[in-house]
């Protein structure tokens, strides 16, 4: 397979998976008022977040809640439901783009939060927006060698700070429309955790099989989306263009090895409908089975698959091709399929 990387396994299922959503929301009405003055200035639509993007509104973490404690939350819930013992759980990956510090490791406040045995590893991986699905497919690696017998991956993300300082940002008088354009996408981040528990499908033989999948990277687009403490610079156009090439590609590529043209259902990451629809239309995706969560959570970045499988979990009957696709700045791409 020219290109990509492959993999597939044979004894590897999804247990469950869980999310948890703050209780603030943050409309991007409320936004666009905060930002009105620029938008004046700048002569741009007063409804611009909503009419380009897609979004209405987004989630926030209210004073009362705390990020991570969400995300143990949802790893707890993940854990019960997989009828799974903390003390069997042999790795932790947490997947977040947003920190409260660089070091140690988010994963290590998760673990101990999770109460997993000192025997559990656990680190943090980091690619951008597509680190939930590396993440399963690391421990879905490790459950398929006979390393480990359960995986926890999580994902935990706050965008609230990024928000305001964006906005601080973009209210000042020297800042230009190309400045404005350019932080753009911070303003369509949410916020949310999600958690999934993997396992032995032998012993698991009800559960989801997680049968393997593709990856791709098109790295010289590197500089096109880069994201820091303080916002998110994109260059939305061509990051647009280059994440489309790159999964159109991986997409052909991967039809010698798999039959992704009539899945049950299409977990795509969410952006925001420009790129939904850029997708759909590229590869020719049903449209009637990409469900969507940007319009009510943003973009949450490697929470937004998870988030979305969770809310769809519901509808999805035994025996459902699931794929799910993501994409991530710098640029990569990794598609992972699911037998529900």
């Amino acid at each position: 397979m020219s290109g990509n990387a492959t993999a597939r396994f044979t004894n590897v299922a999804l247990l469950s998976v869980t999310s948890r959503l703050p209780a603030g929301v943050r409309t991007s009405a409320e936004v666009q008022e905060r930002l009105a003055p620029a938008l004046r200035r700048l002569r741009l639509p007063s409804t611009l977040l909503e009419r380009v993007a897609g979004v209405r509104e987004r989630r926030a973490w209210t004073a009362q809640e705390d990020v991570d404690d969400a995300t143990v939350a949802a790893g707890q819930e993940a854990l019960r439901a997989a009828g799974v013992d903390p003390s069997d759980v042999g790795l932790l990956i947490n997947t977040s783009v947003t920190r409260k510090h660089l070091e140690p490791s988010v994963a290590v406040r998760l673990h101990h939060g999770l109460g997993l045995p000192s025997s559990a590893t656990n680190f943090d991986v980091a690619n951008a927006c597509l680190g939930f699905i590396n993440g399963m497919s690391l421990a879905a690696g490790m459950i398929e060698s006979g390393q480990i017998r359960y995986a926890v991956v999580v994902d935990g993300e706050d965008a609230d700070v990024i928000h305001d300082r964006t906005i601080e940002r973009l209210l000042r008088e020297d800042r230009d429309r190309d400045d404005f354009m350019q932080e753009f996408a911070s303003l369509t981040l949410g916020s949310g955790s999600a958690a999934a528990v993997l396992g032995r499908a032998d012993e698991h033989p009800h559960a989801h099989r997680v049968l393997g999948g593709v990856t791709r990277a098109a790295t010289r687009f590197h500089d096109l989306c880069v994201g820091s403490t303080d916002g998110m610079f994109t260059d939305a156009k061509a990051l647009l263009e280059g994440g489309l090439e790159l999964v159109v590609d991986a997409w052909k590529d991967a039809v010698a090895d798999w039959d992704w043209s009539s899945m049950d259902r299409y977990v795509t990451h969410q952006v925001s409908r420009v790129h939904t629809n850029a997708i759909v239309e590229a590869v020719g995706l049903d449209r009637s089975r990409v469900p969507t969560t940007y319009e009510r959570l943003g973009n949450v970045g490697p929470a937004s698959v998870p988030i979305t499988l969770a809310e769809e979990q519901e509808s999805l009957t035994s025996g459902d091709r699931v794929l799910l696709m993501g994409v991530g700045s710098g640029i990569n791409t990794a598609m992972l399929e699911l037998a529900w």
